[in-house]
């Protein structure tokens, strides 16, 4: 048998078609979809909050009652993605970690936030600790009123961020720190909390940018009291009902700026704990 004759029977193999390809048409849909939803909407916001030139736009955003609310609803955004941070850890680790009866319950009631409407928990809110709370607690037109709105509506991400990590976690080196010695603070601090730091990070990340733009949960029980309990998106409709679209415009973006930093930021964090993954691999 020559040569000639097994190239003719050697069947040619073709190389298999990549899976899930992106052609031209589909990356067309997506960047239009993109466009219309997200880009051309922002650069709307951004070319209303300029009419009035660069000066303009410094003065709305450093007016006294602007920096106020600005001040008011970062500071807090910041306090309650701290507060958030340790308890929804902890709530993540009680339902992974935990077997206890109304555990599904519990955790269903997790998600409870991100499918009620926010005048919803803004009303229920101020049924709670409102003028006529039943539990004695009025927290009505304060500061702490609006944290415990802010909290309500941005817990679940911390929690949500930190349970996949906890329920693939191995429990093995765990166990070899404890049989040599090592207590349970010392086996939290330095074997998990490594590995939950970047979910940690970024639930806490995701938490404070939806903070800074939260208005339906504060609404009601806020009070919208200018440089004490308003925060910037009651700054920005308070605004829009004063006919000043420019200042609410320029208000928007800083709230804007500041949201995209962050999840700038947690994206760069998690590429670092990405990279590092491989590292040790």
């Amino acid at each position: 048998m020559t040569a000639a004759t097994l190239t003719r029977r050697t069947p040619r193999t073709s190389k298999p078609a990549a899976f899930g390809g992106v052609s031209g048409l589909t990356l067309g849909v997506v960047t239009l979809w993109l466009s219309l939803i997200v880009l051309l909407p922002l650069a709307a916001l951004v070319v209303a909050s300029l009419e009035g030139g660069w000066a303009g736009f410094w003065d709305a955003v450093t007016a006294p009652v602007a920096l106020a609310a600005l001040g008011t609803t970062i500071g807090i955004s910041a306090a309650v993605a701290v507060l958030n941070v340790a308890t929804g850890t902890l709530i993540a680790w009680v339902l992974v970690r935990d077997e206890f009866h109304g555990k599904r319950i519990v955790d269903a009631l997790i998600d409870l936030p991100f499918a009620l409407p926010t005048i919803v928990a803004s009303i229920v809110l101020l049924s709670l600790y409102g003028p006529s709370s039943p539990i004695g607690i009025e927290l009505n037109a304060t500061r702490w009123g609006v944290g415990v709105a802010l909290a309500f509506v941005t817990l679940p991400f911390v929690v949500r961020s930190v349970q996949p990590v906890l329920i693939e976690l191995e429990t093995d080196v765990e166990q070899a720190a404890a049989s040599l010695g090592a207590g349970n603070w010392t086996v939290f601090r330095r074997v998990i909390l490594p590995s939950l730091t970047p979910a940690i990070l970024s639930g806490g990340g995701l938490a404070f940018a939806r903070a800074i733009g939260e208005y339906g949960s504060v609404v009601l029980i806020g009070g919208n009291i200018p440089r004490e309990t308003q925060v910037a998106s009651q700054y920005i409709q308070q605004q829009i009902e004063i006919d000043r679209p420019v200042n609410a415009a320029a208000v928007s973006v800083v709230l804007l700026a500041i949201s995209f930093s962050t999840l700038l930021a947690l994206r760069a964090i998690a590429a670092r704990g990405h990279e590092r993954q491989e590292a040790v691999r």
